[in-house]
């Protein structure tokens, strides 16, 4: 792979990457664009990816689960989170290596750059696939068809902002896949609670996801791709807020269906203090404070998260 690699004419950084990331400062020469293209130079995907998954994992540990059987899910999880993420975003490069490199901020990308040949790509994206595989075979039956099926929506949503202006919407079901997975890897089937957490988990996807495509509208109108940013339009903030508004709805329904105790509320609260002061900030004119706002919600997806867990821990406990 790094004989396909044009070593002269790699950029320093992708244009997007925050300044002095690892890969840039440490990692090998001839790994850093593969690993560009797995966004592991920006792994705010990854937790995004990983939260609904952790959630989920929590939500059912509350009376369906044991503390060892949690830790080891969330372990999972977090391993799959992040290298099919990368896998996604191998793909997603793969198929939009024309559009990138007539935007300004993806045209760094390792594929529209020269950096890596589209052949290439593609073996990465086995090698992450691979591991994903190995990863979701420690599953039950029920959630490895599951994981599978997710694919299907994966392998599409590259495709969405050439036929639709609500690709966001296919992002979130890819997105918030994890909400059913968590469920389905204890109990070997869905219930309530994980599928209304998998609805409030769509919302906030495309909620945050439309904050992040408002730095792309320009050029999006431009090439002609097509985004809920532009479909929007200077209706986004309202727009923003009701997708969270529905998020922190569902999400809470999941809670009461599950039977689950104030202290799954109060993170609750804190998840949903947060999603306001995203939409009090929050200028679709301003791309770089949308792209700070978007990177925002991996401690809004913690808050959450670390209401769930101490849910878990004291019921564990008494």
């Amino acid at each position: 792979m790094a004989r396909l690699i044009a070593q002269a004419d790699l950029p320093e950084k992708v244009a997007d990457a925050p300044a002095g990331n690892w890969v840039d400062r440490h990692a090998p020469a001839f790994l850093r664009p593969f690993l560009r293209l797995s966004r592991a130079d920006r792994p705010i995907g990854g937790w995004l990816l990983m939260w609904p998954c952790w959630w989920s994992a929590a939500l059912v540990a509350l009376h369906h689960g044991t503390a060892g059987q949690a830790l080891w899910h969330l372990f999972l999880f977090l391993v799959g989170a992040f290298v099919m993420r990368g896998a996604g975003c191998t793909l997603n490069d793969i198929v939009d290596r024309d559009i990138d490199v007539q935007v300004e901020r993806t045209r760094s990308r390792p594929i529209p750059s020269g950096q890596v040949s589209a052949k290439a790509a593609l073996a990465w994206l086995g090698v992450q696939c691979l591991v994903g595989l190995a990863v979701l075979l420690q599953f039950n039956a029920f959630a490895v068809w599951l994981g599978i099926a997710s694919l299907g929506v994966v392998a599409i949503y590259p495709f969405m902002k050439r036929i639709t202006s609500w690709p966001q919407a296919v992002l979130g079901l890819a997105f918030s896949w994890g909400a059913l997975m968590g469920w389905a890897a204890v109990t070997a089937g869905l219930a309530l609670p994980a599928i209304l957490l998998f609805a409030g988990s769509v919302s906030w996807v495309i909620a945050y996801d439309t904050i992040y495509a408002c730095q792309d509208k320009e050029d999006d109108a431009i090439v002609g791709v097509r985004s809920t940013a532009l479909l929007f339009g200077e209706r986004a903030r309202l727009a923003v807020g009701g997708f969270y508004a529905g998020c922190v709805v569902l999400i809470a329904l999941a809670l009461a269906f599950n039977d689950a105790s104030p202290l799954s509320f109060l993170g609750l609260a804190g998840f949903a203090v947060h999603l306001a002061q995203q939409v009090f900030r929050f200028d679709h004119r301003d791309g770089t404070l949308c792209l700070q706002i978007f990177r925002s919600n991996r401690d809004a997806g913690a808050i959450l998260f670390a209401g769930l867990m101490a849910d878990c821990l004291w019921q564990w406990a008494f």
